[in-house]
C-alpha cells in the first residue's frame, strides 16, 4: 500500500505542468510537464450549427519528449522535466516545436496521417515478405483512407552543449537559428545542424569564486534577427547585437533600475533577480518579472522602466517566511496580450494578475476547480492587509503558497489565456455574445 502511494505521489509530481505555449496562429497549445511529456491541444473548428460557440481546445497529441538520464562523469541525474517549449512558424501541413529539459533540446515534428498504402507486391498486408516464387502478377499499390493518426517524431536532437541547466530557448525571426541559454552561457544553433553550436555569450569567470551573477532568461527580438536580450540574477538586462562581434560579451544596451536605498533589506538581492524577460510583439518594449513586480521598459530608455506594476506587494512583510519555505526563489513568468496593451503574470493561491497599460486598471483572478465550470464568469479577488476584512476579501495570512501560477500563455491574436495551476491547465476566454 505504501509503495502504491509513493508511486501515485511520483505520478502526481510528474503531472505538474512546467511550461505552456501557444503556437504562432493560436490553433495549437502545448504544455510540458515534470514527467517529460508534451501534450498538444488543438482548437476545434467552429461548427455550422453553433457558430457562436468558439472552438474549444481538445487533446490533439501526447508524447514523451524527454526521459530521465544519468551523467556518469558527474554522477548527476538529469531530470526529464520540460523546461521550455517554443513553436516554429508553420511552413507546411506539419507542425514543429522545440522542447528542452536541463541539457538537451529536441525538435519535434507533429503530423497527421489519414491514408495508408495497400496492395504491395513483395509484402503481405500484415508486412511479412512474400516468397518471390508465389508472385504471379504485378499490382499498383493504392492509398486507402484510415482513421486519423497524429504522429510526433523527433527530427533533431541538440545535445552536449551545456554544462549548466538550460533555462530558456528562443527561435530567431530568421527561422533558421535559435538560441539555448544556461546559467552562464548562451549558444546559437542552426536548426539543421545538431553536432555544433556557436557560443555567443559566456559570463563564466576564470575563477568560479568570483561569480557574482547568473543568466536567468534570454529572448530574440521578434523582428530583428541580430538582436537579443538576456536578464540576470542581479535584476539587470543586456541587449546584444550579433553584428558587433561574434562573442556578444559586450552589450549594446544595459537596463537597470537603481535600487531605492530606503527599501534595502536582506532580501533585496534575491527579490530583484529577473525570472522572465519578454519582448513586446511590436519589438519596441521589454517586459521583466521579478519577485514582486512586473516592469515595462522602452528599448530607447535604459535608465529606468516606463511602467512598474506591483504584483503582490502585500508579501513584502512576509519575505522572511517565504525565504524559509523557499518560495522566494519561485520563478514567475509574464506574458503580453496580442496587442501589447495588457500584461499577465501569476501569483500565489492560484491567483493571476492582469494589468491594463492604457487604463492602468488591474485585476486579480483565481484559477480553481470551484469556479471552473464551463461558461462560468471569473470574479475579481481582493487580498486584504491588516485587521479589517470585508466578506469577499481574502486575508494575506490565509493564502496558500503551495498553489502558485508560474506559467501562463496568451493567444497571439484573441483574448484567450492558458493558465497552469500545478497539474491543472485552465483556459479562459472573453465572454462571447
Amino acid at each position: 500500500m505504501h509503495l502504491l502511494e509513493e508511486d501515485h505521489g511520483r505520478r502526481v509530481k510528474a503531472d505538474i505542468i512546467s511550461t505552456v505555449e501557444f503556437n504562432p496562429t493560436g490553433e495549437l497549445l502545448a504544455t510540458g510537464d515534470k514527467g517529460g511529456r508534451v501534450v498538444v491541444f488543438q482548437r476545434e473548428q467552429e461548427s455550422k450549427n453553433q457558430p457562436h460557440r468558439r472552438g474549444e481546445y481538445n487533446v490533439y497529441s501526447t508524447f514523451q519528449s524527454h526521459e530521465p538520464e544519468f551523467d556518469y562523469l558527474k554522477s548527476l541525474e538529469i531530470e526529464e522535466k520540460i523546461n521550455k517549449i517554443r513553436w516554429l512558424p508553420q511552413q507546411n501541413a506539419a507542425y514543429f516545436l522545440l522542447s528542452t529539459n536541463d541539457k538537451t533540446v529536441k525538435l519535434w515534428k507533429i503530423s497527421e496521417r489519414d491514408k495508408r498504402p495497400e496492395g504491395y507486391n513483395l509484402k503481405d498486408e500484415d508486412g511479412r515478405i512474400r516468397d518471390p516464387s508465389t508472385i504471379t502478377a504485378l499490382r499498383v499499390p493504392v492509398l486507402q483512407p484510415m482513421d486519423l493518426m497524429v504522429e510526433a517524431t523527433p527530427r533533431r536532437v541538440f545535445s552536449n552543449a551545456h554544462t549548466y541547466h538550460i533555462n530558456s530557448i528562443s527561435v530567431n525571426s530568421d527561422y533558421e537559428t535559435y538560441m539555448s541559454t544556461d546559467d552562464l552561457r548562451i549558444n546559437l544553433w542552426n536548426l539543421e545542424i545538431t553536432n555544433r553550436s556557436f557560443n555567443i555569450v559566456d559570463i563564466k569567470p576564470a575563477n568560479m569564486e568570483e561569480l557574482t551573477e547568473v543568466i536567468t532568461a534570454a529572448e530574440f527580438h521578434p523582428h530583428q534577427c541580430n538582436t537579443f536580450v538576456y536578464s540576470s540574477s542581479k535584476g539587470t538586462m543586456r541587449l546584444c547585437d550579433m553584428r558587433a562581434s561574434a562573442l556578444c560579451d559586450n552589450h549594446s544596451k544595459f537596463f537597470e533600475e537603481p535600487e531605492d536605498p530606503s527599501n534595502r533589506s536582506f532580501f533585496s538581492e534575491i527579490i530583484s533577480s529577473i525570472s522572465d524577460v519578454k519582448f513586446s510583439h511590436s519589438g519596441r518594449y521589454l517586459m521583466t518579472r521579478d519577485y514582486l513586480t512586473v516592469k515595462v521598459w522602452d528599448l530607447n530608455m535604459e535608465s529606468k522602466p516606463l511602467e512598474t506594476y506591483q504584483v503582490h506587494d502585500y508579501l513584502r512583510s512576509k519575505l522572511c517566511s517565504l525565504y524559509e519555505n523557499d518560495c522566494i526563489f519561485d520563478k514567475f513568468e509574464c506574458v503580453w496580450n496580442g496587442s501589447d496593451s495588457v500584461i499577465m503574470t501569476g501569483s500565489y493561491n492560484n491567483f493571476f494578475r492582469m494589468f491594463d497599460r492604457n487604463t492602468k486598471r488591474d485585476v486579480t483572478l483565481e484559477a480553481s476547480r470551484e469556479n471552473s465550470k464551463p461558461r462560468a464568469v471569473l470574479k475579481p479577488r481582493k487580498v486584504c492587509v491588516g485587521g479589517k476584512r470585508r466578506k469577499d476579501e481574502i486575508s494575506v495570512d490565509s493564502l496558500d503558497f503551495s498553489k502558485k501560477i508560474l506559467h501562463t500563455a496568451w493567444h497571439p491574436s484573441e483574448n484567450i489565456i492558458a493558465v497552469a495551476a500545478t497539474n491543472n491547465l485552465y483556459i479562459f476566454q472573453d465572454k462571447v455574445n
